[in-house]
Formats: C-alpha cells, sequence, structure tokens
C-alpha cells in the first residue's frame, strides 16, 4: 500500500505596498483638514449646546429662586406691617390698586423687545380678546371682571386674616392645600381625568389640616387661623376653575390686561368698602400720618412683583417651576420664624406642614405620569438586555480569537 504524504504548499508573500493603492499627496491633506474641521464644529456645537444648557437652568432656577422670596417678602412683611397697623382689609385694597401697573410694564417690555412694536391702544385692544372678540364691552367689564375681582378680595384678605392668627409658615403650608383644590373642583366641574396620585394629595392636604387644627387641641386663633388659611386656598382655587372655565388659556399680555382690569375694577368699585369699614371704625388709623406708607408700600410691591413673576415664569418657562416656587416658600418662611422670631415648631405642626408639601409635590405629577413610568423601566430593561447581548457577543468573539492565537484550528475528519 502506497502512502501519500500531503504537501502544504506555503502562501505566496505580497507587498504591502502592492495590496494598497496609492493615494496622491493632495488628496490626503485634503481628507485631513476635512476630518479636522469637522471635529472642530462639532465641539463647537457640542459647547454651545452644554452652554445653551447651563443658561436655561440659571434662568429656572432664578425663577424659581424669586417666586419664592417674593411670596416669602410678602408674607413677612405683612407679618411686621401688623405690629403697627391692624387693617388687614385696607392692606388687601392697597396692595390690589398696584395690579393696575401690570399691563404698562408689560407694554414697557414689549416696546423694549419686540421688533414690530405696536401703539398703546392697538395693543390694548388685541389683548382684550381675552374677553371675546368684541373685546372689552362696559357689560363684558362688569360681567367677567366683578366675580374674579370678588374672588380675589377675598383669597388676600383671608389670607391676611390668617396671617394675624398663625405663623407665616402655617398658613404658607395651608394656602399650598389650593393645589388639592383646585383638581378636586377640576375633577368635579370641569370633568377632568380622574388620578389615583391626586386623589391621594387631595387626601393628605385635608389630612394636614386636620392635624394643624388639632395642634392647639381645637380650640383657640389655630382653628379660626385654619379656617382663614382653607378659607383662601378655597377661594384661589375657585378662582382659577373659573378662569379656566370662562377664559381657558391666556398668554402674557392677555393676563397682564385681565389683572390690570381686576386693580382698575377695585379702584373703582372696591373703595368704598374701606370708606365705610374706616366709619365704623371696624378699620380705624387716624392719624393719617401714623399709617406705615413704607411698609404698605413694600408689601404691595412685592405682591405685584409676586403676580409678574408668575404670569411670566408661565409663560416663558415651565408651569412646574411657579409650583415649586411656591412650595418652596414654606421652608423660607420656617427659616425666617426660626431664625428672627425664634419660633419653636411642634411635632403635629411640623409633620402637617411635610404632609401638606408632600402632597402638593404629588399634585405636580404630569397626567400621563403612570404611562412614562412604564416606558422609563421597559427602556431599562431593554437597555440592560441589549448591554447583555453585546457583552456575550464580545465574550465570545474574545474566546474565538485565543483558540486562533494558540493555534487549535479544528480540521474535520474524512
Amino acid at each position: 500500500m502506497k502512502k501519500h504524504s500531503a504537501r502544504v504548499a506555503p502562501l505566496p508573500s505580497y507587498n504591502v505596498s502592492e495590496l494598497t493603492s496609492p493615494v496622491p499627496d493632495g488628496e490626503e491633506g485634503t481628507q485631513t483638514h476635512t476630518e479636522s474641521s469637522s471635529q472642530e464644529a462639532e465641539g463647537q456645537t457640542r459647547c454651545q449646546s452644554c452652554t445653551s444648557t447651563f443658561l436655561k437652568l440659571i434662568w429656572r432656577f432664578l425663577i424659581i429662586l424669586s417666586v419664592s422670596s417674593s411670596w416669602v417678602g410678602t408674607t413677612q412683611f405683612v407679618k411686621i406691617t401688623f405690629e403697627t397697623f391692624d387693617c388687614p382689609f385696607f392692606m388687601t385694597w392697597f396692595s390690589t390698586n398696584w395690579n393696575i401697573m401690570i399691563f404698562p410694564i408689560y407694554y414697557s417690555g414689549h416696546l423694549a423687545t419686540a421688533q414690530e412694536k405696536q401703539s398703546p391702544i392697538k395693543k390694548f385692544r388685541e389683548c382684550s380678546r381675552i374677553f371675546g372678540e368684541d373685546g372689552l364691552t362696559l357689560k363684558l367689564f362688569l360681567k367677567r371682571t366683578a366675580p374674579f375681582s370678588i374672588l380675589w378680595t377675598l383669597t388676600n384678605y383671608l389670607y391676611l386674616l390668617a396671617l394675624k392668627k398663625l405663623t407665616a409658615t402655617d398658613v404658607s403650608a395651608l394656602f399650598c392645600c389650593n393645589k388639592a383644590f383646585v383638581f378636586l373642583l377640576s375633577w368635579i366641574v370641569l370633568k377632568d381625568r380622574f388620578m389615583g396620585a391626586r386623589i391621594v394629595a387631595a387626601i393628605m392636604a385635608i389630612t394636614g389640616i386636620v392635624m394643624m387644627a388639632y395642634a392647639d387641641g381645637f380650640q383657640g386663633d389655630s382653628i379660626i387661623g385654619v379656617a382663614y388659611a382653607v378659607g383662601s386656598a378655597s377661594t384661589s382655587a375657585l378662582y382659577k376653575v373659573l378662569f379656566k372655565m370662562f377664559l381657558g388659556s391666556a398668554n402674557f399680555g392677555e393676563a397682564a390686561h385681565f389683572v390690570s382690569t381686576l386693580g382698575f375694577f377695585n379702584f373703582i368699585f372696591i373703595s368704598i368698602t374701606p370708606i365705610i369699614l374706616y366709619f365704623t371704625k371696624v378699620e380705624y388709623w387716624y392719624p393719617f400720618s401714623a399709617v406705615p406708607w413704607g411698609y404698605l408700600c413694600g408689601v404691595a410691591g412685592l405682591w405685584l412683583a409676586f403676580n409678574i413673576l408668575v404670569n411670566v415664569g408661565v409663560v416663558l418657562t415651565y408651569p412646574i417651576l411657579i409650583s415649586i416656587g411656591t412650595v418652596l416658600s414654606v421652608p423660607g418662611n420656617a427659616a425666617v420664624d426660626l431664625l428672627k422670631h425664634k419660633m419653636i415648631f411642634s411635632v403635629v405642626r411640623l409633620g402637617a406642614t411635610i404632609i401638606i408639601c408632600m402632597g402638593f409635590l404629588l399634585m405636580l405629577l404630569p397626567e400621563e405620569w403612570d404611562e412614562i413610568t412604564l416606558r422609563f423601566i421597559n427602556s431599562l430593561k431593554e437597555k440592560k438586555s441589549e448591554d447583555h447581548s453585546e457583552d456575550m457577543t464580545e465574550s465570545s468573539v474574545h474566546t474565538r480569537s485565543r483558540s486562533r492565537a494558540n493555534g487549535t484550528v479544528s480540521i474535520p475528519l474524512a
């Protein structure tokens, strides 16, 4: 039997230069220059996007800080004013009159920023469309402005009455319940979507109210102050729901026009009320020189700044930032009460404040929060499975490369 020997012919050797296509020097320099310029452009784009994101974060932080600071300043100025001037309705009326300046301030901003400037009358008529296609008429002025002006005055007046009975921290925490009342009224009146999370938040708000009233045993000034604060939150919620029902959404110009109209209505028709209270000596401030006009102007100015920031913030940023700024006024007032007035908070009041704030934050969840959460969890699972499959692929490739490096090649038997 003849033995056949297998001969393996070596592969022919090739020169690397023969396998590589030559590239002219000019084209190679052009490609290098193009790649470097594209990398520089990409780097500049990333830097610009990072800078833009950073500026947006700074702007949103300033909006939140300004809203919170203005509301804390308003509340604390009211407490200081009450030490020498115990006339809450006069303070409400005087501060509401300052709302007349909101539309002129808006128009000044329009003149400073707009490319196509409009006359004051034309801009006024354009913003009057919030009352209807015909604009602001005498009938609509009395029909639409009167109920909102009454609710506005009641909200602020009850808030000031509550500050006479409770600390600024308690009143600001109880006022945060208006978010829960808005949801309940919108669900009942406007037939908004039912959300279990917001029902839980409303229950938490009611629990906080009961705990706040229980802090002093349901007696004395505490229960009366809680009733005033809850009444203020309720009228504020009713104002917002009715605004959404009859007027819908409004841009900054329309909102400025509407609030200025409320101030004008307050000056014309509600001015009789502080006069009556003066002559009946319910709110008596004689002599006239004893009125602390500096503190009153400080309260009115901070209140005006808060209203402007709320309307500007809703248009230029997200409404949730305004809500966060409002709820941050609670720890802000607590810090002032603790450091300046040396307040000692009881465990029950502290627990009630925390529960109300948690309910307020729970109200900020979007309507599709459950769908968003499920999508986020599914995306995490998909990403994890993709990473696992990539790891398996890399490990198999690494094993094959090691076997080839060791020279173990499987040869099928004939």
